[in-house]
C-alpha cells in the first residue's frame, strides 16, 4: 500500500536529484528516469513520483509570503513582497517567475505520473484510480495558482513538446476555471472522504469540494459557493476544533477541522520561517515581516463591539484587554508569553523603555519595525533554527462556514438559522461568551453583515495565507494597500496619533490585480503576451 506523503520524503530527495530540468518552465519535455520504461516497475515507484508532486503543490514559502502581500503584514526588510506591496516590481521580479515556473513544474509532474502510471504491472485497480485522482487534485490546484495570479494561462493536460512549449499562447481564465472545476469533479469521485493510519493526511474528496468551492468564492459565484459549501456541511465528515489556538499545534495535526495542509515531518521535511519571525530574547536571527496594527485592530473586544464603537471599553493605552481571544493565539503583543522548546515560558515586552532585547527601536534593523511579532504557527518543538515539523493548513471547515455565510449574505438569505450555524459556533469557539458577541441582531443591514463577515474573515484566519485573496476578489486590495500601514503607539505624537508610521504602500488599480507575466518566459515565447501595466 502506499504510504504517507512524509513518509516518502527520503525518497523524495533522491528524486528531486533527477527532477526534470529545462531552460523553459513551459519545456514539458522530462529528460530525467521518470518517463524510462524502466522506471515504472513497481507501485512504490510511481508513489515516489506522485509524493514529488505532493512537495509541488505548496510550500512555506509562497504560504508565508502571501500573508506579506496583504496588509495584515509589514514586510521589514527587502524581498520580493516588499517590492510588490512598493508597486515597483516589474516583469523580472523574482515572485513572479518563481511562482509562474513551480507551478508549472509541479503540472509537468503531474502530467508525466498521469502519462505513465498505467505502465505499473499488476497495479492494484483501485489504489490506481486513487492516485490518479490524487494527481489530478494537484494538477487542478495548481492550475487554480496560477489563473488567480496571472488571469490568462497556458492550459494543457499532456507534457509539450519543445516546439509546442515556444508557441503555446495562453487560455483564457474563464476556460482555465472550468478545466479546474471537472478536474475537481473527477477526483472526487474516486478519493476517498477520510484515511487511516499511514495514509492520513492525503487529498480526500472533501479537499476537491472545499477546493472548488473556493474556485467559486474568488469569481463572487455566490449559488455555487452556497451549494458546494452546503456539501462539506451536509457530509458530517468535518467540524471545528474546540481550541483555536490548539488548532495550529503539532499535537493536534489532522484534526476534525482540517480539510487539506501541507504535510511536514521533523528532521525529515521541515519549514524554518520562525528564525526570521520570532522575538529576539526566543534566539531568532532578524525580522522579515510582522503584523500591522490594521490587523491588530480588527479584532473585536470580548462584548462584540469594534474598539470604535461607542461604549466598547476599549482603553487604547491598555489596547489588549477584554480583546477577542484569536488575537493572543495570532499576534505577539506587548506582555505576551512566548513558550520555550524546554517549556521555559518568556514575557516579552516590546514597549520601548522596556530595557529587553525585544524593545522596539525605531529603524532597528532586527527587531519588529511594527512593534509586533507573529505568534500563529509558531512551534515550540521546533530544533535548530526554528526548524519546525508543523503542518500548514490550506483549507479548514471554519472558511467553509465563512464561505457559506458570505455567499448567502451576499444573496440576501442571511437569518438567524444560517448566523447560529456559522458565525456563532466559530466566535464561541473562539472564547466570546457575551450574548451581543453571539447572537443573531435582527436589525443589521446586508451591508452590516458584509462588514461583520469579512472582518471575522480577517479575525479567523489572519496569517493563513487567504487574506490577500480576499481583499483581490472584494476589490478593496486599492484602498487597504495604498498610503501608509502602522504599527504599535510607539512613534511620535505629532505623525499619526503615535501610531508607527511604516514604508507607504502603492496599489495600481489597471495593474496590480494581476502578477506580470516573468519576461523570461515571455522572451522563449512570444505568444504568451503580458498582463496590463507592466
Amino acid at each position: 500500500m502506499i504510504q504517507k506523503f512524509k513518509k516518502y520524503y527520503i525518497g523524495i530527495i533522491s528524486i528531486i536529484l533527477i527532477i526534470l530540468t529545462s531552460c523553459n518552465s513551459l519545456d514539458q519535455v522530462p529528460t530525467g528516469q521518470f518517463t524510462d520504461a524502466t522506471y515504472w516497475y513497481s507501485t512504490d515507484k510511481a508513489s515516489y513520483v506522485l509524493n514529488m508532486a505532493y512537495n509541488q503543490m505548496m510550500g512555506d514559502g509562497y504560504f508565508f509570503g502571501n500573508e506579506a502581500l496583504s496588509d495584515n503584514i509589514f514586510v521589514c526588510r527587502s524581498s520580493d513582497e516588499k517590492l510588490i506591496s512598493s508597486g515597483i516590481a516589474n516583469a523580472t521580479t523574482g515572485r513572479f517567475a518563481g511562482e509562474w515556473s513551480d507551478c508549472f513544474g509541479g503540472i509537468r509532474t503531474c502530467n508525466t505520473f498521469l502519462e505513465n502510471v498505467d505502465r505499473v504491472p499488476n497495479m492494484d485497480v483501485a489504489l490506481k484510480a486513487r492516485m490518479k485522482a490524487e494527481c489530478r487534485f494537484i494538477r487542478a490546484s495548481l492550475f487554480f495558482r496560477l489563473t488567480t495570479w496571472y488571469g490568462d494561462v497556458p492550459l494543457f493536460d499532456k507534457n509539450l513538446t519543445v516546439a509546442e512549449s515556444k508557441t503555446i499562447g495562453r487560455t483564457s481564465h474563464a476556460e482555465v476555471l472550468k478545466f479546474v472545476r471537472a478536474e475537481l469533479d473527477t477526483a472526487a469521485t474516486s478519493l476517498p472522504a477520510s484515511y487511516t493510519g499511514a495514509d492520513i493526511g492525503r487529498i480526500t474528496s472533501g479537499a476537491a469540494i472545499a477546493l472548488k468551492a473556493r474556485t467559486y468564492l474568488y469569481e463572487n459565484d455566490w449559488a455555487n459557493v452556497v451549494s458546494t459549501c452546503q456539501q462539506i456541511i451536509d457530509s458530517k465528515v468535518y467540524s471545528l476544533f474546540p481550541d483555536y489556538a490548539g488548532l495550529f499545534s503539532i499535537k493536534n495535526e489532522h484534526n476534525q477541522e482540517i480539510i487539506l495542509d501541507i504535510e511536514y515531518v521533523p528532521t525529515l521535511r521541515t519549514w524554518s520561517e520562525y528564525f526570521d519571525y520570532a522575538p529576539p530574547s526566543a534566539g531568532r536571527r532578524v525580522n522579515q515581516q510582522a503584523p500591522t496594527q490594521e490587523l491588530v485592530d480588527n479584532y473585536l473586544m470580548m462584548n462584540g463591539d469594534s474598539i470604535r464603537a461607542t461604549g466598547s471599553g476599549y482603553e487604547e493605552n491598555n489596547p489588549y484587554v477584554n480583546r477577542d481571544p484569536r488575537l493572543a493565539a495570532t499576534v505577539l503583543t506587548d506582555g505576551g508569553k512566548w513558550i520555550m522548546p524546554d517549556s521555559t515560558v518568556l514575557t516579552i515586552k516590546i514597549k520601548p523603555g522596556s530595557g529587553t532585547a525585544d524593545e522596539y527601536k525605531a529603524g532597528s534593523g532586527n527587531n519588529s519595525l511594527t512593534g509586533y511579532y507573529m505568534k500563529k504557527y509558531y512551534d515550540p518543538t521546533y530544533t535548530g533554527s526554528f526548524s519546525s515539523g508543523l503542518n500548514l493548513i490550506l483549507i479548514r471547515y471554519a472558511d467553509i462556514l465563512l464561505m457559506y455565510a458570505e455567499a448567502q449574505n451576499e444573496l440576501g438569505k442571511m437569518d438567524q438559522a444560517t448566523w447560529d450555524a456559522t458565525i456563532k459556533p466559530i466566535r464561541t469557539r473562539a472564547g466570546f461568551t457575551d450574548a451581543n458577541a453571539l447572537n443573531y441582531n435582527t436589525s443589521w443591514t446586508p451591508s452590516d453583515l458584509r462588514k461583520i463577515i469579512r472582518n471575522e474573515r480577517r479575525s479567523e484566519l489572519a496569517l493563513e495565507g487567504t487574506r490577500i485573496f480576499d481583499i483581490r476578489r472584494w476589490k478593496t486590495a486599492q484602498d487597504v494597500l495604498n498610503g501608509y500601514p502602522h504599527g504599535a503607539k510607539y512613534g511620535s505624537a505629532s505623525v499619526d496619533n503615535g501610531y508607527i508610521r511604516l514604508d507607504k504602500r502603492t496599489f495600481n488599480v489597471n495593474r496590480d490585480y494581476l502578477f506580470a507575466v516573468p519576461q523570461a518566459q515571455k522572451d522563449l515565447d512570444s505568444n504568451l503576451g503580458q498582463n496590463p501595466g507592466y
